[in-house]
């Protein structure tokens, strides 16, 4: 028995606030559920490009991500899309269209094919409106435009890239480069994304930033920018466009990245306006389980541990990139929190040493689940009756080569949320997307 302090129960814990957890929480709440999030820190968000990617590469490059998934989960039993379903993919998709509507745009069965901060081209579905206009066409005229006292964009480099690849539909653009010196605060002459975004928020420096930049554009350019445009007003980009009379687009920068900060403040404001308690700051440590069923799970808050009680668990916690999965130096692999059976672990060797060629089977690694996303091992057995998974520990895909994990997470997401809101008929349904729906 834990000899933590006890809380009293709320009726659904979720771990874990990347976008699988944060999805999960705000559908839950809008559900009329009574939710705790607990984070040992901010999730991994950030660290992507602030769109969400549902299949890019199956193995080629994806055009109709709906079309490609319902594919996948035809030819390959063990991925999480063959037990996730479409269906609820595309309603969770609605739903951060609706939750988010000024902040996500997109087609379910059209992939964007935006440019990076290496001049390649990239495959996404949903994306943030100050993005779009990076969709391009044959023919298409491009100003790469960069700030001289910002690190990690190199406007030549993308310009170069750009010119010399051929887009997707068989189009090619023209891309030039050119920089311009718009200090982000006075005397700073090494400024970070995040200093620019904050800047970018200034109409006044929106002003200057355009005096320094419009007589250098040439007519029908659209024009390609690091994804620095304001981090609080997310109508920054709309109103550079038009006050230089181009298009403009972002192209996200390596992490931290300013358009994944403004999803995960977005999503964690939804929560917190939904009623969803966030405790912040302290890891889980332990979790108990009486007869099989989990009753609690202990976080090493300041102090002393501090157990939180529920009926029903979320586990979003993510995969090695989060600590969630550990490999220790005998090979054995460890779901660090309940000791939960994994899948991926009896075919063949982990890692290989062809480092350039195929993605390690040990990325494959990761839990079961069921339909409702319940824990089950390997007999299909549910493992706890009120434990359910979302996310990057699920196993059984190369999230990063597929562009998979974003549309893993939020159906994943969606489903086990609508799986414990459906255990009380009588709560209001979830607010900003219907019940899933079978996709045909």
């Amino acid at each position: 028995m834990s000899t933590a302090a006890n809380t009293p129960a709320s009726r659904v814990i979720v771990i874990g606030t990347g976008l699988a957890g944060l999805v999960a929480a705000n559908r839950l709440a809008s559900g009329g559920a009574d939710v705790t999030l607990l984070t040992k820190g901010i999730g991994g968000l950030q660290l992507g490009q602030g769109t969400i990617d549902v299949l890019g590469y199956a193995p080629d490059r994806v055009t109709n991500p709906l079309l490609s998934l319902m594919a996948l989960a035809s030819a390959r039993a063990e991925h999480p899309y063959a037990t996730i379903g479409a269906a609820p993919v595309h309603t969770g998709l609605d739903y951060l269209k609706r939750l988010l509507p000024d902040l996500l745009v997109g087609d379910p069965e059209a992939n964007y094919q935006l440019p990076t901060a290496v001049g390649a081209i990239r495959p996404t579905c949903l994306a943030q409106p100050s993005m779009v206009a990076g969709h391009l066409s044959d023919g298409a005229k491009v100003a790469i435009v960069g700030l001289r006292r910002l690190k990690d964009f190199y406007p030549r480099l993308v310009a170069e890239n750009l010119s010399r690849t051929t887009l997707p539909d068989g189009g090619r653009v023209s891309a030039r480069p050119f920089s311009v010196d718009v200090p982000a605060r006075d005397g700073e002459v090494d400024s970070t994304g995040l200093t620019y975004a904050r800047a970018f928020d200034d109409p006044g420096f929106r002003s200057r930033f355009v005096a320094a930049v419009k007589p250098l554009l040439e007519p029908d350019e659209i024009v390609g920018l690091p994804a620095v445009l304001g981090i609080k007003d997310t109508s920054a980009w709309r109103d550079l466009a038009e006050k230089l009379g181009h298009p403009v687009f972002e192209i996200p920068l390596p992490p931290p990245s300013v358009p994944g900060m403004r999803l995960n403040e977005a999503l964690t404001e939804k929560a917190r306006a939904a009623g969803v308690r966030i405790v912040n700051g302290s890891r889980a440590i332990s979790a108990r389980v009486e007869d099989g069923v989990v009753r609690g799970i202990t976080m090493a808050t300041a102090g002393a541990p501090h157990e939180y009680t529920a009926d029903e668990f979320v586990l979003a916690t993510g995969g090695f990139e989060s600590g969630a999965l550990t490999l220790d130096s005998y090979g054995n692999v460890t779901e660090t929190l309940f000791g939960l059976p994994l899948a991926g672990l009896d075919d063949g060797p982990l890692l290989h040493g062809d480092y350039w060629g195929s993605e390690q089977p040990l990325f494959k690694v990761g839990v079961r689940v069921g339909p409702d996303m319940r824990v089950v091992d390997a007999a299909g057995a549910v493992v706890h009756p009120n434990l359910y998974a979302a996310g990057g520990i699920i196993g059984g895909s190369s999230r990063w080569g597929e562009k998979s994990g974003d549309g893993i997470a939020l159906g994943s997401a969606i489903q086990a949320a609508d799986s414990i809101l459906a255990l009380t008929p009588s709560a209001p349904g979830p607010v900003g997307g219907s019940t899933p729906e079978e996709i045909s």
